[in-house]
């Protein structure tokens, strides 16, 4: 699904006793999460590509690491680019038992152009910008944004994939 979502996690938290539901609850798969602080500069952007890769190696997750990386960079990038003043962005990486969420936060409360929707045409090839959100768009499984208390979230998810079988050494 490519376009605005809103996206609920279940809750960790058993339904209450008089539910007849209690005894048969499973608690969800634990998950991993970071939220980094990144300087309003593009020098976030290197940053956020190592974050990303670092927590998709280190946990050894099915995501594809290079296709993370490069739609981090973009979402980081965008938001240096476009928002006004030095604040912090902040950079949220969630791996999930069936995906990667990347978030990047920033403070300015207007969505991003074109995530949710085509543009109004092909991007012009002489032109070095107006291909992020494309990518954003095409090479997630979902993408978004939403209000925060302190600007917006733009987000993307990528799915785990499962890792090929390798043969055994003779």
């Amino acid at each position: 699904m490519n376009g605005l979502a809103l996206h609920e996690r279940p809750s960790a938290h058993p339904p209450p006793d008089h539910l007849p539901s209690r005894r048969h609850f499973v608690p969800p798969l634990p998950s991993a999460s970071w939220r980094v602080a990144l300087p309003h500069s593009a020098a976030a952007v290197p940053v956020a590509r190592a974050l990303v890769r670092t927590a998709l190696a280190e946990l050894e997750h099915g995501a594809d690491s290079d296709t993370a990386e490069l739609l981090t960079a973009e979402l980081v990038a965008n938001a240096v680019e476009h928002t006004a003043g030095r604040a912090p962005i902040e950079l949220v990486v969630e791996l999930l038992p069936t995906a990667c969420q990347v978030e990047v936060h920033d403070p300015d409360p207007a969505p991003p152009g074109d995530l949710t929707r085509p543009g109004d045409g092909p991007p012009d090839p002489w032109q070095e910008h107006g291909r992020g959100l494309l990518l954003i768009r095409t090479l997630s499984s979902s993408c978004g944004h939403r209000p925060t208390e302190s600007g917006k979230a733009v987000w993307f998810r990528l799915p785990a994939v499962p890792r090929q079988r390798r043969p055994r050494p003779a």
